[in-house]
C-alpha cells in the first residue's frame, strides 16, 4: 500500500514506523453498472457497523454504517466536516474508531494493517510531496513502494495528465500534486481504490482524463469509494452512493433508487388557470409568473398531473427528472443540519486531537 499525503507520510507493503504509515494510489470502474452490481451478493470489501469517532468533546462519527460490494463504484458524499476522511482513515486503519467496528477484505484494518494495506490504493484530496524530489521521482518513489509501475503506461498517463515530470515539487500547483497522487495510483493495479476528494484543484479538461482512467482501470474489476463534492462526477460514475450527514448515513441506494425518492420538476406555459395545480394530488411549490407556472410533482402522482396538465391552450412543457443534486440538498437545507456547525472542523481537528495516542499517524492529516 501507498501513501501520498503529509510530507513524509508513505507507506510500503510491509508495516512502517507510525510517522510514515499510508496507502498506495490507483482506482478502477466498469462501463455497465448492471455487471457490477452483479457482484453484491459476495462478501463486502468494506463493511463498517455502527462507527464511532470522538476527538475530545466533538463527535466526528455517530453510528455510521457502510457496506461496499466487490466491483462497485460507490460514491461517498458530505460536506465538510461531515466524517468523510475520519471514515476513510478509519478504513485505512491510521485510526481506531471509539466504538463499532469496520472490516475491509472480511479483515481489521487496525489489527491487519500490512494485509490490508497490500490491495488497497489511496488519492487524497490535498497532496503534499518532498519539495526537492522532481514529480517523476516522487511518482517513482510512491510506484515503488508497490512494486513499481508499468513503464509503458505511466508514460502515457504523464501524457495524458499533460504533466511535466521534471520540474521541483515545490514548483507545482495544486492540481499538479494531484497530479503526481494520480498518476502513481492509475499506474499500478490495486483491489481497492479510497478516493478522498481525487479531482480536487483538476480543471475541467483534466477531470475529464480523471474520469476516463477510472472507467478503464475499472474495467478489471477492482471496487472503488469515491468521496466527492462533485455530484455529476458521482452521477457519471458510481453504482451506489451513500450520503453522510454529522457522522451518520442518512441515505444509501443506486441511482435509480434515491431518484424515485425524489420529486419531479414541471414548467408549463399557457395553461387556462394554472392556480388550479394546487389542488392536484402530489403537487407541491406551486409558482405562477406570467403564463408559465412552476411545480414539483411526487413520483407517485405522475398520472394524475399529467392528466390535469393536459389542455388545449398548453404551449410548453419542460419536465426535470430528479437529480443526485436535489436529493443531497435536501438532506442538508432542512432543520437537522444544525449538527454540522459542531463537526465543522471534523476533518482538520484529527491532527491535533486529544485522544492522538489511540492512533497510528504522527501527522494525523491525510
Amino acid at each position: 500500500m501507498l501513501w501520498i499525503g503529509e510530507p513524509g507520510s508513505l507507506v510500503g507493503t510491509q508495516a512502517a514506523p507510525a510517522e510514515i504509515r499510508g496507502t498506495a494510489t490507483g482506482v478502477r470502474v466498469t462501463d455497465l453498472r448492471s455487471e457490477r452490481l452483479m457482484s453484491t451478493a459476495a462478501q463486502p470489501v468494506i463493511e463498517a457497523q455502527g462507527l464511532v469517532k470522538d476527538f475530545g468533546r466533538t463527535r466526528a462519527l455517530d453510528g455510521l454504517n457502510l457496506s461496499v460490494a466487490p466491483g462497485e463504484v460507490h460514491g461517498f458524499l458530505g460536506p465538510n466536516g461531515a466524517g468523510k476522511s475520519t471514515t476513510l482513515r478509519i478504513l485505512l486503519g491510521l485510526i481506531r474508531p471509539t466504538a463499532g467496528t469496520a472490516a475491509v477484505f472480511g479483515l481489521d484494518p487496525w489489527a491487519d494493517p500490512v494485509a490490508v494495506h497490500r490491495d488497497i490504493a489511496y488519492v487524497p484530496g490535498d497532496v503534499s510531496l518532498w519539495p526537492n524530489l522532481s514529480g517523476g521521482e516522487a511518482i517513482d518513489l510512491l510506484t515503488g513502494l508497490r512494486g513499481g509501475a508499468n513503464d509503458t503506461l505511466r508514460n502515457h498517463l504523464i501524457e495524458e495528465f499533460e504533466f511535466d515530470p521534471r520540474k521541483k515539487a515545490r514548483a507545482y500547483s495544486k492540481g499538479n500534486r494531484q497530479k503526481v497522487a494520480l498518476i502513481a495510483a492509475f499506474a499500478r493495479p490495486a483491489r481497492l481504490y479510497l478516493l478522498d476528494e481525487p479531482s480536487a484543484g483538476l480543471d475541467p479538461v483534466m477531470d475529464a482524463v480523471f474520469r476516463r482512467q477510472i472507467e478503464r482501470v475499472c474495467r478489471d474489476g477492482a471496487t472503488v469509494l469515491l468521496s466527492s463534492h462533485i455530484l455529476s462526477e458521482v452521477e457519471q460514475l458510481c453504482d451506489r452512493v451513500t450520503i453522510i450527514r454529522s457522522g451518520t448515513a442518512v441515505e444509501t441506494g443506486t441511482l435509480g433508487e434515491l431518484r424515485h425518492l425524489q420529486r419531479t420538476h414541471f414548467r408549463v406555459t399557457g395553461l387556462a388557470n394554472p392556480e388550479r395545480l394546487a389542488a392536484l394530488p402530489g403537487t407541491h411549490g406551486v409558482s405562477v409568473g406570467g403564463s408559465a407556472v412552476e411545480f414539483d410533482a411526487d413520483p407517485g402522482d405522475l398520472g394524475a398531473v399529467l392528466a390535469g396538465i393536459a389542455e388545449p391552450g398548453v404551449s410548453s412543457l419542460s419536465v426535470a427528472p430528479p437529480s443526485l443534486e436535489s436529493l443531497f440538498l435536501r438532506h442538508y437545507s432542512d432543520g437537522n443540519s444544525r449538527k454540522n456547525s459542531a463537526n465543522n472542523h471534523n476533518e482538520n481537528a484529527d491532527a491535533s486531537a486529544t485522544d492522538r495516542k489511540g492512533d497510528r499517524t504522527g501527522s494525523g492529516a491525510l
